[in-house]
């Protein structure tokens, strides 16, 4: 079999899906080189970081983390864009397990009792075929061994794309369109709420106010990149 193995990939070498180069042949996805060297921004060590100001005098959450930095035309973006659009699903699941390895430790992050990716509308969900969020939460559930829900919290109203929107536009965009579907499986929990990219938070907020309405509900959320305004 790794014969066969050897062959195929002879043939038809994996690339890494940052950076484009050939995979050794115990590498997956990504390469080593690329993995060492992503942004990472460390802020699950700082209960004051740059993500949970976001939040600050808009709604109250217990932390906020992301895994690294994005910037344009950088390699966090690459992925994401593969994830997204290209249909690579593993990089979200990959990065996930590689995160959850970390928070699972985090003081922050380790009463975590159940993880709640942003949910797609139905008609953007069945275009797409899948939730980028929710592979990322997938990929955090495998390694910190909470539980995902993907069932609780519903987008109801299908929104435009935030790309280009302002901060105020973007919140306006989705103000009121979710809603919690099964207060009685989040009520008393602490919940780990994840999307892609943290820009303005103004998705995140929206979905805290719906979830904040559940009696005796502690909220932290992560993402996969936050991107500076």
């Amino acid at each position: 079999m790794n014969l066969i193995h050897d062959f195929v990939t002879l043939l038809f070498p994996l690339t890494c899906l940052a950076c484009g180069n050939n995979l050794y042949k115990n590498e997956q996805i990504i390469c080593t080189s690329c993995l060492m060297h992503l942004p990472k921004t460390n802020f699950h060590l700082d209960p004051e970081n740059l993500a949970v100001k976001i939040f600050w005098g808009r709604v109250r959450i217990e932390a906020a983390t992301a895994q690294y930095f994005y910037r344009k035309g950088g390699k966090v973006q690459h992925l994401i864009h593969q994830m997204k659009y290209n249909g690579h699903k593993e990089v979200g699941i990959l990065l996930g397990e590689i995160y959850g390895s970390i928070l699972k430790d985090s003081d922050l992050f380790n009463s975590i009792d159940k993880i709640i990716p942003i949910p797609l509308h139905k008609s953007k969900l069945k275009k797409r075929g899948f939730n980028q969020a929710e592979m990322f939460a997938e990929g955090l559930s495998n390694a910190m061994k909470v539980e995902m829900d993907n069932k609780t919290v519903l987008r109801t109203v299908a929104t435009s794309t935030q790309t280009k929107k302002s901060r105020y536009k973007r919140w306006e965009n989705v103000s009121e369109i979710f809603e919690v579907a099964k207060p009685g499986e989040i009520s008393g929990k602490h919940i780990l709420l994840v999307d892609d990219v943290i820009t303005t938070g103004a998705t995140m907020e929206a979905c805290i106010q719906a979830i904040q309405k559940i009696p005796d509900v502690r909220i932290s959320v992560a993402a996969m990149a936050y991107a500076a305004q």
